[in-house]
């Protein structure tokens, strides 16, 4: 196998390997893994596999989970479909910078996106490294945010355009989870800027040593949060992946955002994706 870095901040190709060998070979897997830690999201081109192997190999890094509002496939649990077509010209719920599932108590340790179906132009998809983003804020921002923590809701995303009683009893079935704004890497110890497209607001800003009056709260507060999740914007953080038919990427979830771009209208777009059962933030 050989690594190729693609940017200086953010990913990697992988060549010469297969990922069907990585489901035994215990080896194989630990040099992925250990790449995935080091470039946060890895690429593979030319990976004719199954859907049962799909599965097998993301079941290497944990147990895998389905979507409430995504389907998945009926023979895979855990291997969510996510088909555009031109019928869907208002299906915009990638083309924002987000981490899978923040709205979860837990929410994803990574995933394994295979593509199945692509536009021969356009459909691409970012990685942004949170880490860094991260790192360079000014430190008097780092003080400022270093105990704040935010709400992550699927109400207020996938729920927003539901008839009020199916989103009510979507928020009942996933309350809105709490996390630090800044969470720490459980495998490297890395610092995240961690938050996204799913966070709605602070939860514990409002407190005399930020609060004079009102206006440092409300819009002082939504001000602070607008500028955090802007971070993912900036190019030098980021990666972008142009996809082909049986293209892979393996993102590791807490420590990247991405953003799908919805440029290819009215083309078709079938992503298969194993998304993988994470840990609480800390």
């Amino acid at each position: 196998m050989r690594v190729e870095q693609l940017t200086c901040a953010i990913g990697a190709e992988l060549v010469g390997v297969n990922l069907a060998d990585a489901i035994d070979d215990d080896g194989l897997f630990a040099e992925i893994h250990a790449a995935l830690l080091k470039h946060r999201v890895l690429f593979l081109r030319d990976q004719d596999i199954s859907r049962a192997e799909h599965v097998a190999f993301a079941r290497r890094f944990g147990e895998l989970e389905d979507h409430p509002v995504a389907g998945s496939d009926p023979e895979h649990p855990g291997l969510v479909r996510i088909y555009k077509n031109p019928d869907q010209p208002n299906d915009r719920y990638e083309n924002a910078w987000h981490a899978d599932a923040t709205w979860r108590e837990a929410p994803q340790f990574g995933a394994v996106l295979r593509c199945v179906e692509c536009p021969p132009v356009g459909g691409d998809t970012m990685w942004a490294n949170m880490v860094l983003a991260y790192e360079n804020l000014p430190d008097h921002v780092k003080t400022q945010i270093a105990d704040l923590r935010a709400r992550h809701s699927i109400e207020a995303s996938f729920g927003a355009a539901m008839p009020i009683e199916k989103r009510l009893a979507l928020k009942a079935q996933f309350p809105d989870a709490e996390h630090p704004v800044v969470r720490t890497h459980p495998e490297t110890g890395e610092k995240v800027l961690f938050v996204n497209a799913f966070t709605t607001h602070f939860t514990n800003y409002h407190t005399p040593a930020r609060v004079r009056f009102g206006q440092d709260a409300n819009p002082g507060a939504g001000e602070l949060l607008r500028y955090l999740i802007s971070q993912a914007c900036i190019p030098e953080y980021q990666v972008r992946w142009r996809w082909k038919p049986n293209s892979i990427a393996i993102w590791d979830n807490r420590s990247t955002q991405h953003y799908a771009v919805m440029d290819y209208p009215p083309c078709h777009r079938k992503m298969e994706r194993a998304g993988i059962i994470g840990d609480k933030p800390i």
